[in-house]
């Protein structure tokens, strides 16, 4: 099988760049066509154009996918012919091929777990590492139905905290549109009026730091919008490398309020996912290896795995787990009565819906607040903007 770069044109009449892996040219063609591109150049690959390969796919489609494997599975129809269905059935044109070059990279010997990591733009981490788990313990079918449930609870979460996120980000935005305008349109008018007290030494310090703001903005704004972009650039280059990325991940953990719902959601994925490697008879502590990688943090997951070789020198898991000092306390105990009991893998279970419901509720609450707090934010860059203009005439008025 060869690579072969390939610009092609989707049914919406999109530009679309890839890597397809075919026996010859004609057959490329042949499979673009299938997933309903229209090729326009298809070259053999040179090895600099695989970084397109990955195409983003909606959840709620990658979802339906999971569901449609499982169940052709279930009904005894081999892996390949499988994704060939599902590939020939789907409108999606980038999940279409998305799952041709998962087929095309299971004949040439891949796992389907190593395909889908070549998707991180269509397969997230929690879903490689229980794929990989079923294919592992011998339960596919399952796995593959509990990341459908999966992807759908986290496109629900999604769409719920964007909904109630969508009012408080228009106050936002309205807020730093009214307070830009008159920052930039209306304060400079009053610059005139007040020279005699800013001369005086008798313009309040929140009027004259007022002035001063807009006429900075007036005379270096673009400047200012320039550097503000490049630190931007520097701050994303600075997250993107490995150790930009464990500060990310130690940040995230340390957030008021924000954090702690951060670390239930990846706690709770941690614990459902090794309840089910558990549950499929995956030895815990490779089950640990793999399920560490579905928290999506780099301080969980070195946790967990120094948790793994603990275990391996005979030691429980609640201890290192509670020693790393990530984990809530209430986690810890259940985890540790359940090793006791040998009942870990279904407390584990109970563990991760608890944590969820939890979570729910705090992430509701925490939603609502933002509204009247931004409310406030709003009100008071009004107030500030308004008094530091009244402040000089009410000074003048009194002096008079």
């Amino acid at each position: 099988m060869t690579d072969y770069n390939y610009t092609a044109r989707d049914s919406g009449g999109q530009c679309v760049e890839g890597v397809v892996s075919a026996g010859s040219q004609r057959e490329a063609i042949a499979t673009l066509t299938g997933q309903q591109l229209f090729p326009i150049e298809v070259n053999v690959s040179t090895g600099q154009s695989k970084r397109n390969v990955s195409q983003h796919v909606k959840p709620q489609a990658m979802a339906q996918f999971y569901v449609q494997l499982a169940a052709l599975l279930r009904s005894g129809v081999p892996l390949l012919r499988a994704l060939e269905v599902i590939g020939k059935q789907t409108t999606n044109p980038a999940l279409s091929h998305t799952v041709y070059d998962l087929h095309n990279r299971i004949t040439e010997g891949e796992s389907l777990a190593e395909g889908m990591a070549r998707h991180p733009k269509a397969f997230d981490e929690l879903a490689i590492s229980i794929v990989r788990a079923g294919s592992e313990g011998g339960f596919m079918e399952e796995a593959l139905e509990r990341v459908a449930k999966f992807t759908d609870q986290q496109a629900e979460m999604k769409s719920r905290v964007m909904g109630a996120m969508a009012y408080p980000i228009f106050l936002s935005v309205f807020s730093v549109i009214i307070v830009s305008v008159l920052i930039i349109f209306f304060v400079p008018k009053f610059e005139s009026l007040f020279s005699r007290l800013r001369e005086k030494g008798e313009l309040p310090a929140v009027t004259d730091w007022l002035l001063w703001l807009s006429d900075s903005i007036t005379s270096y704004g673009l400047l200012i919008a320039l550097a503000i972009g490049g630190l931007v650039m520097l701050l994303r280059a600075q997250l993107s490398t490995e150790s930009g990325r464990w500060f990310l991940d130690r940040l995230r953990l340390r957030i008021p309020q924000a954090g702690t719902i951060y670390r239930n959601l990846a706690v709770s994925r941690f614990c459902r996912v090794l309840g089910t490697l558990l549950h499929g008879g995956v030895p815990i502590v490779l089950a640990l290896k793999i399920s560490s990688d579905s928290t999506g943090n780099r301080v969980l997951s070195k946790a967990i795995n120094d948790a793994a070789e603990n275990i391996t020198a005979g030691e429980s898991l609640a201890a290192p787990l509670q020693a790393s000092g990530h984990f809530p306390s209430d986690v810890i105990e259940m985890i540790g009565v359940a090793e006791q009991s040998n009942t870990l893998e279904t407390v584990l279970t109970q563990i991760a819906e608890t944590l969820e419901r939890q979570t729910w509720r705090r992430l509701d609450m925490l939603v609502r607040l933002v509204e009247p707090v931004m409310l406030l934010v709003m009100a008071a860059q009004v107030l500030v903007i308004v008094v530091a203009l009244l402040m000089p005439m009410l000074k003048s008025a009194m002096a008079m």
